[in-house]
């Protein structure tokens, strides 16, 4: 009886920690969708774990700017664009740069989540119905037409807490199916040493892969959305030490299970000589070696992926519009309907035209990495002002975090240029 009890409130103890994750969770959601799931088999099975180092960097330069925009927020009461357009002398332009770069990045990266998502549940179906194979066109764009209704439906009611529930469930349930996935294949122990060596592979695609690697998991959107969403979890600048411990737990947790990701299809796929290049590619990653349950768990993992990155790329428009006028999101206005109908219509046009999901995520994900720049130049600016910060002085650990991430996301741009020139 004390055994059951105790398991009992241990497992409730493990929920109410789920549970009570704060914005970081949109964090996860942000950078851990099908772009990052895609990139890392990708990378995973054509380099092994050679861009390890890519993924470390990234994500640690991506806790040190969470955790700088969340304090902006909770010190001055502003958001990011807001603060923009009132601080700095070309604070407008800025803004609307930024909005329009995330904004191409991000419902870009919709049109491939969307398509990989609907391709995933095409799959699963056609494993049990295998007459669906004739009808895979039409099977995957009225799968996609109903996913993005349901969402398009549930943000038409939604609220913060309402999405930060739906997003916990999947991130959830995301990380479990990958971490379950890798007791099944495993890389080379010595391989993981040695991606933590800055290289970057000298083939076609290798650059390219670099770039997506930093676009999805130093995503802007991240950043940007960071105020808002602090503001939404109603925290003030007495949580200042509760908002730090959320960006190292969210930067830790996006490591973590993105490089689990790469492990396995490092693990599965590039000891076998096998490469991804389409969704069935992704679902076969463990196949060989554990069967078709295990493929099911793998598929699970990546529509949970899938899944809780419409949400918040969805909301990303709204947001930052909102953001650049008032600094506060109102979801039951006219102008949120308006453009998370048109960013659905956006993510429709993969899936009705038959583009191949994996290229678009791929693309979008470099894209991502051009605004990058301008979005850590903001808020170095701004944290580092007396006039806005008051008497809150940024630390000289947080000040060379930011400009290295700067001078690594400057490289990484100028690398996606190069990586853009070679593909087209």
């Amino acid at each position: 009886m004390d055994a059951t009890a105790n398991n009992r409130s241990f497992l409730q103890k493990v929920i109410a920690i789920i549970l009570g994750f704060g914005p970081g969770i949109f964090a996860i959601g942000y950078t851990i969708g099908t772009g990052s799931v895609t990139s890392m088999i990708v990378a995973g099975s054509k380099f092994n774990m050679e861009l390890l180092w890519v993924l470390l960097l990234s994500c640690l330069f991506s806790g040190i700017l969470m955790f700088a925009y969340g304090n902006f927020a909770l010190i001055t009461g502003e958001t990011a664009l807001f603060g923009f357009k009132k601080h700095l002398k070309f604070g407008k332009a800025l803004g609307i740069l930024i909005i329009i770069g995330v904004t191409f990045g991000q419902w870009n990266s919709l049109m491939g989540i969307l398509g990989i998502s609907s391709n995933i549940i095409f799959e699963i179906l056609a494993l049990n119905f295998t007459g669906l194979r004739g009808y895979e066109y039409e099977t995957v764009l009225i799968t996609a037409i109903v996913i993005i209704l349901v969402f398009y439906l549930l943000l038409l009611v939604g609220k913060y807490t309402f999405f930060e529930k739906i997003l916990v469930i999947f991130v959830t349930l995301m990380g479990l199916s990958f971490m379950l996935s890798l007791f099944f294949v495993q890389p080379l122990p010595l391989d993981v040493v040695k991606g933590m060596i800055p290289t970057i592979p000298d083939v076609p695609g290798g650059k390219m892969l670099v770039a997506a690697f930093v676009g999805t998991t130093m995503a802007s959107a991240t950043f940007l959305s960071r105020p808002l969403f602090v503001k939404g979890k109603g925290w003030t600048i007495k949580n200042l030490d509760q908002q730090k411990k959320d960006s190292i737990t969210a930067a830790i947790l996006i490591f973590v299970i993105s490089g689990i990701i790469m492990a396995v299809a490092a693990g599965a796929l590039f000891y076998e000589g096998k490469e991804v290049t389409k969704v069935l590619d992704m679902a076969n990653t463990l196949e060989p070696v554990a069967g078709r349950w295990a493929v099911t768990i793998f598929f699970f993992g990546a529509l949970s992926a899938g899944l809780s990155s419409i949400f918040p790329c969805l909301l990303i428009a709204p947001l930052l519009i909102a953001d650049y006028q008032s600094g506060e999101l109102d979801t039951s206005s006219k102008q949120f309907r308006i453009i998370t109908f048109i960013a659905c219509l956006v993510a429709l046009i993969g899936p009705v035209f038959g583009a191949n999901p994996i290229e678009i995520q791929i693309l979008s994900q470099v894209f991502n990495v051009f605004v990058l720049p301008l979005v850590i130049l903001g808020i170095i600016i701004l944290v580092n002002s007396k006039k806005v910060m008051k008497e809150y002085k940024t630390g000289l650990f947080v000040n060379i975090g930011l400009f290295a991430s700067l001078l690594f996301a400057c490289v990484i741009s100028y690398n996606g240029i190069l990586a853009l020139m070679e593909y087209f």
